[in-house]
């Protein structure tokens, strides 16, 4: 068996992976709320880019993290279309519980379908991009840590829409996010930790991408998306806040007339 290292680099990979999977969920909650309090094109948009926000938070954690997986005997790369694949597949259904929730009817129905398909959807990525790893050897998972990974993946997508339909107040939505980026990275690294390799040495290349060729660029430029963003939903007013300045503006036009 090979030697699994899932921090090669300290606690650079964990720490950092943590703070994008945090920033993902703040930023999707965040945008959430203001769906909730939109009606038509401007509920859509809003509910797109906390769909967007949320899988490529899930998404850049899940690979940050990856940076720092190391194989005792053999050297690692990644399948190209299979890993933008899992970025896809984390975005799609992300978007399907977002959607369920935001413009579900029922929401206690809506919240157990969208958890559900957005757990197994995380899950789904998580995995799919651990296919997309080559390696010289087999890779084999412990069912029952696998299983468990799943568990916390739905039980985190639940809780992160409940989040995002009940709470309102920054200080919540923040609290709610470090809890959302803590059940994230427990998800991964339960995954990460069901996983088992056979090295088969050989002096073969590899095909794919290393990680720095590749991940890396990647995971920078979608990190950067999310800060970005952040910054856009934190400047820019919310409903209410337009309606203050809409009242407050009233007065004066009414008074030119």
């Amino acid at each position: 068996m090979g030697h699994l290292d899932h921090a090669a680099l300290g606690w650079l990979t964990p720490a950092l992976s943590y703070a994008m999977a945090c920033t993902g969920a703040a930023l999707g909650l965040r945008c959430t709320v203001r769906a909730l309090g939109a009606t038509g094109r401007s509920r859509r948009n809003w509910l797109l880019t906390a769909a967007t926000a949320i899988g490529t938070g899930i998404w850049t954690m899940h690979f940050v993290a990856m940076l720092g997986f190391r194989v005792g005997g053999t050297d690692i790369r990644y399948d190209v279309p299979l890993t933008l694949m899992s970025l896809l597949v984390a975005m799609a259904v992300v978007c399907a519980g977002v959607f369920a929730v935001g413009y579900g009817r029922d929401r206690p129905r809506a919240l157990l379908l969208g958890g559900l398909t957005t757990g197994l959807g995380v899950a789904s990525m998580h995995y799919l991009g651990m296919a997309a790893v080559r390696l010289h050897g087999d890779v084999a998972y412990d069912p029952t840590r696998v299983a468990l990974s799943v568990v916390i993946a739905v039980a985190a997508a639940t809780a992160a829409l409940w989040a995002a339909l009940n709470i309102r107040s920054p200080l919540a939505v923040t609290l709610a996010s470090l809890l959302m980026g803590a059940a994230v990275s427990s998800m991964h690294y339960t995954g990460m930790f069901a996983v088992s390799v056979r090295v088969t040495p050989s002096g073969e290349a590899l095909p794919g991408a290393t990680a720095m060729q590749f991940i890396f660029p990647l995971a920078v430029g979608l990190g950067s998306y999310l800060f970005l963003t952040s910054a856009f939903v934190a400047l820019s007013p919310t409903a209410g806040e337009r309606e203050a300045s809409a009242s407050a503006q009233q007065p004066a036009g009414s008074a030119a007339g």
